[in-house]
């Protein structure tokens, strides 16, 4: 017998080196189809027809001025530098609180439906009639830190799956060579909360979220070591995977080792795969420009968001991007110079969504693909240290456009000011609710069994959101 079919499992594993087993594990914590349908005890089917198959959520995260974007609010012209009334109890503004501070961007009306967009987004607005625009979303927190969690994961405290990994439990991926849940996140750093923020909770680690570099390989250590080639590795595989089979036939209750048996193998496959997904070598000049590749200014979420183009069209199920990362001026958190750093950052992404949505639609993937542009909250009518807005939970804007959405509708109100949501409110349960219909999952019916009970991303809330549903 050889050296090499006398090691164990653990053993074969340390011969693989560094490069695969970190590769294994990556896919063991990459959503696997498999791992839903034994582990989770679910069969990855949707509970009707769906309207869409994957999303493209597109984070701005800090929290984006709703008042200076999608949202416009005449009254503060008229108003301007007076103290805030009329809309109820104020919570107090940290950091030199001032009057109500005017949008320094002009809006227009766009289109047939006649929307009102701010010229912060020229390109977006040249595609309102797709959008549906709900300016009366509410969240619970005026923190960063609880209110990136229950936009991401649905409640403010840490330790439960995001979105995307409820939606992978539920549907699971259409590319078994490629992870069925991808983030990207900014060069400027992460959001507050770190990988939580698309962690699996208290689900198995397969269904969290795998993030990928937009340059080079697109996860660490993808690659075995160059000494190793494939043939090679092939054959290790080969082995480890009939001591495995071996070990799972005399303990056939064991659906954790049935799912990592394919877990190695997607891992495996992603070397060639998940390169090519991310390669936009071979797009087009006119593919390249459509998304800013071609502009400093937008070429790094260009980049991404052309990224998620290819992830979609290869059946990988949620693809989220983040705009803005670290803290204060790399993200939308202005508490001063709100009018420099907004600018800088709709700059950025403006011309990549925009080419974003006309690529999906060149090649019949819009109607098929949600896209949905938020942040975590908004921001105050009122100033703050003179040129800035605070954080804003009680009224902010969501905006979603492609599969199962009805384009160039207006949900909702916030008061005259934009200071909180009055007129058909929706909580940030009734937008999960919504995702999750429009991918084909009800969402009072996704469970997860968890300390006892039957857990699901809305708790006990959520209605949905029809009146954007086409």
């Amino acid at each position: 017998m050889s050296p090499i079919v006398a090691m164990n499992r653990r053993d074969l594993m340390q011969v693989l080196g560094g490069g695969l087993a970190n590769v294994g594990l990556a896919a063991v914590l990459a959503g696997d189809r498999a791992l839903g349908a034994t582990q989770g005890g679910l069969a990855p089917v949707p509970h009707f027809a769906p309207k869409a198959k994957s999303i493209i959520s597109i984070f701005c995260y800090g929290g984006p001025s709703h008042i200076d974007t999608f949202d416009p609010k005449p009254e503060l012209e008229k108003h301007a530098g007076e103290a805030m009334s009329g809309v109820g109890e104020v919570v107090v503004s940290q950091g030199n609180p001032g009057g109500l501070m005017p949008s320094p961007w002009r809006f227009k009306k766009h289109g047939q439906s006649g929307i009102e967009v701010s010229e912060l987004f020229p390109r977006v607005a040249e595609h309102v009639d797709d959008l549906a625009v709900i300016r009366s979303m509410y969240t619970s927190s005026n923190d960063h830190g609880p209110a990136l969690y229950q936009m991401n994961t649905g409640t403010v405290l840490a330790g439960h799956p995001s979105v995307g990994s409820w939606l992978t439990y539920g549907l699971g991926s259409e590319n078994q060579n490629l992870p069925g849940y991808i983030v990207f996140t900014d060069h400027r750093g992460g959001p507050i909360n770190g990988q939580p923020n698309w962690g699996a909770g208290f689900m198995p680690a397969a269904f969290q979220g795998t993030q990928f570099r937009s340059t080079g390989d697109p996860i660490v250590d993808l690659r075995p070591p160059k000494e190793v080639t494939r043939e090679r590795q092939r054959k290790w595989l080969d082995l480890l995977r009939d001591l495995n089979r071996e070990h799972l036939a005399r303990n056939p209750e064991d659906n954790e080792l049935s799912a990592r048996i394919e877990s190695y193998e997607l891992a495996y496959n992603m070397q060639v795969h998940a390169t090519e997904a991310i390669d936009i070598s071979k797009e087009t000049d006119a593919t390249r420009q459509m998304y800013g590749l071609d502009d400093d200014r937008t070429r790094y979420f260009g980049r991404q968001a052309l990224m998620a183009r290819r992830l979609v069209e290869r059946g990988v199920r949620v693809v989220q991007l983040y705009s803005g990362g670290g803290n204060h001026e790399p993200t939308w958190d202005q508490h001063w110079s709100l009018k420099h750093f907004h600018t800088m950052h709709a700059g950025e992404t403006d011309g990549p969504v925009a080419g974003l949505i006309a690529d999906l639609k060149q090649r019949g993937l819009f109607d098929s693909t949600l896209i949905v542009w938020h942040g975590e909250f908004g921001r105050m009518p009122i100033s703050q240290r003179l040129d800035g807005r605070d954080h804003n939970p009680y009224g902010f804007t969501v905006w979603l456009a492609g599969g199962g959405i009805k384009g160039g509708t207006v949900v909702g109100a916030t008061d005259h000011f934009g200071y909180k949501a009055v007129e058909n409110r929706k909580s940030v349960y009734d937008l999960h609710a919504t995702l999750m219909y429009l991918m084909g999952l009800d969402h009072e019916k996704l469970t997860y069994h968890h300390n006892g009970r039957d857990m699901r991303l809305t708790d006990v809330h959520g209605n949905l959101i029809r009146e954007i549903m086409a």
